[in-house]
């Protein structure tokens, strides 16, 4: 018996995006809001927001502020994949410059630069890019060029820190001004954080350190001060792992919600942002009916 099949309804697209950041942001779009995000409406960063459609800032999708979702479009959240991709290899860099077990050689880095820090984060970061969160292609597509630079420099078939190399050997300074570059660069992406979550804000701060620490490891070992060095590589490596765990811990609160997890880690908004603003204000306005009731 020939059966016959209802189309869809078409529904019209919304243009009226808000601008955050001067950029337009994404939100991937379900029928079913809580099978996405979060019960507490934050998980994925695609998780139910307020009446107006609007959702707080959230780690796991790198939204550093509030945003509309695009709902014509219907794309994965591929924030935590380019978090797992950057913690692990920032992991593996950081266990050796902290010089654990004995391991003081960086090049068992290199594949994971070129393959999982590099390559998966880059093509990430413009997955994020198709999706409109311009603060996670930007960030995530960045740091996938970092590794894949940092790769590049300590391949020894380019030479380019080889004794035979255009600086002869003679590296250090030339490496203190690429991690000066980059500590400027996370800088500027640590300010986009001051209004979203404690997890998402330390991410950048840890990180902001390390490069710090690791810029000033190079200058300090161009001056002939190698102990002093040598304590600022470690420092560097603890705020490395430090910030490789933080990118696991808002992966992971990307990748939770009530369908794969009993249970979904907290991001704590801080209490300036307007979702913290919110969140005080429901608190205030339920104190005050239940004193009245």
């Amino acid at each position: 018996m020939a059966t016959t099949e209802t189309a869809p309804p078409v529904v019209e697209k919304d243009t009226s995006y808000p601008v955050n950041n001067g950029a337009h942001h994404h939100h991937h779009h379900h029928n079913n809001h809580q099978e996405w995000g979060h019960d507490r409406g934050y998980g994925h960063g695609y998780g139910p927001g307020n009446a107006q459609g609007v959702h707080p800032p959230f780690g796991g999708a790198l939204h550093p502020g509030l945003y509309r979702p695009y709902e014509h479009r219907r794309f994965a959240n591929p924030a935590p994949l380019g978090l797992c991709a950057f913690a692990l290899t920032t992991f593996v860099l950081s266990a050796i410059n902290m010089e654990a077990r004995g391991v003081k050689i960086p090049n068992v880095v290199v594949p994971l630069a070129f393959g999982y820090g590099g390559l998966v984060q880059l093509l990430a970061g413009m997955w994020e890019m198709a999706v409109g969160n311009t603060f996670g292609a930007t960030a995530l597509s960045s740091y996938g060029g970092f590794w894949i630079a940092y790769a590049i420099l300590h391949t020894p078939a380019w030479g380019i820190t080889e004794p035979t190399g255009p600086y002869e050997g003679d590296t250090y300074s030339p490496v203190g001004f690429f991690l000066t570059g980059w500590f400027i660069f996370n800088t500027l992406l640590l300010l986009c954080t001051l209004r979203s979550t404690v997890a998402f804000f330390l991410l950048f701060f840890t990180l902001d350190l390390a490069f710090l620490f690791l810029f000033c490891e190079h200058y300090a070992a161009d001056n002939g001060n190698t102990e002093a060095a040598l304590g600022l590589k470690k420092a560097g490596g603890f705020f490395g792992f430090l910030a490789a765990f933080l990118a696991w811990y808002n992966a992971l609160a990307g990748l939770q919600d009530s369908s794969n997890s009993f249970f979904t880690v907290p991001v704590i908004h801080f209490p300036w942002s307007d979702k913290g603003r919110e969140i005080r204000a429901a608190k205030v306005n339920s104190n005050t009916s239940t004193a009245t009731a």
